[in-house]
């Protein structure tokens, strides 16, 4: 009996010794992974030219630069987003003009971008884990993790999204007056792109001055008028803007003076901002009537509510 005791003994210090070596190598192993990847984040030195296009080394380097959070966890973005190419396949193209919409760089590809926010939602999970375990217990805090997890992704989508659309507001709000400059200086005898280069310098800093702005940047790379106008309006692809870009085009195929068509589209541009205020305007009175039947309610209650429980409680006669 002695000697199994002892067996058994020295089996469990064996065991209790080998998993501590274990654990001591894989922290070891953790550390000197960290250590790599962090001298390689830390390398100063640009991609070197692969089987990959030129463009792409280019524009990754370009996105290293500029993007820490790319430049930190490049290898699992890059993972990330290859399986984000092959299951969001048809989602890809709507991010993709969310982010020229949203004015980010456009060294972001959508995959990419999709993969950043896939991992930093995979950096909180174990906060998510952590609360949820100890809030709802092993087997339903994890699942509510991990739904936590794809709500952070879901969310930071819906950001993308908000920004689009409140840079593409923003966009169309000052766009009558770049183009009553555009009539102006192009009325005074300046010629296109010089009242567009004046313009964009008068909007400096402003979402507006950046699109038309990439307009001259497509036109010094060697793109056409129609082109470059093109471009922006899939890059921006909203029914208004494409509505302006489309009038331009069609001025300039029929040889129509573009400061007219610039006067026109901006006064269009006015009568649908005075029309959607309308829209509203209407609209605001039926929002508010629920609002203000409740109150009426309360205040109905609030005046009769004594009295109704001085009934309830002793009668009609004691309630007078």
């Amino acid at each position: 009996m002695m000697a199994f005791f002892l067996a058994a003994t020295t089996a469990t210090t064996v065991t209790a010794a080998g998993l501590q070596l274990a654990a001591s190598a894989t922290v070891g192993a953790a550390v000197l992974v960290a250590a790599w990847w962090v001298r390689c984040v830390l390398a100063s030195e640009d991609l070197r030219q692969g089987a990959e296009w030129r463009y792409d080394v280019s524009r990754i380097n370009e996105l290293r630069r500029l993007d820490a959070s790319y430049r930190v966890f490049q290898p699992a973005i890059q993972v990330l987003a290859r399986l984000n190419r092959a299951m969001f396949r048809d989602s890809l193209p709507e991010i993709q003009r969310q982010i020229q919409a949203a004015g980010l760089t456009r060294f972001w590809l959508a995959e990419e971008y999709l993969a950043r926010a896939e991992l930093l939602a995979m950096l909180l999970s174990p906060v998510f884990v952590y609360l949820c375990v100890s809030t709802f217990g092993v087997g339903s805090g994890l699942l509510t993790a991990l739904l936590c997890v794809i709500l952070t992704v879901w969310l930071m989508r819906l950001r993308l999204a908000r920004l689009a659309a409140l840079r593409l507001q923003a966009i169309k709000r000052r766009m009558p007056f770049l183009l009553d400059l555009l009539t102006l200086l192009m009325e005074a005898g300046s010629t296109f792109l010089r009242a567009l280069t004046q313009a964009v310098e008068e909007f400096h800093g402003h979402p507006v001055a950046e699109e038309f702005g990439r307009v001259l940047a497509d036109m010094s790379l060697g793109k056409t008028r129609a082109e470059a106008f093109a471009a922006m309006r899939s890059r921006l692809a909203d029914d208004e803007i494409t509505s302006i870009v489309g009038a331009i085009l069609q001025g300039e195929n029929l040889g129509s003076p573009l400061a007219q068509v610039f006067r026109t589209q901006a006064d269009v541009l006015r009568l649908k901002r005075t029309q959607r205020a309308e829209t509203l305007a209407g609209e605001a009175g039926v929002k508010m009537l629920l609002p203000a039947v409740m109150v009426m309610v309360a205040t109905v209650l609030m005046i009769l509510g004594p009295f109704l429980l001085n009934f309830l409680s002793f009668g009609f006669e004691m309630s007078l």
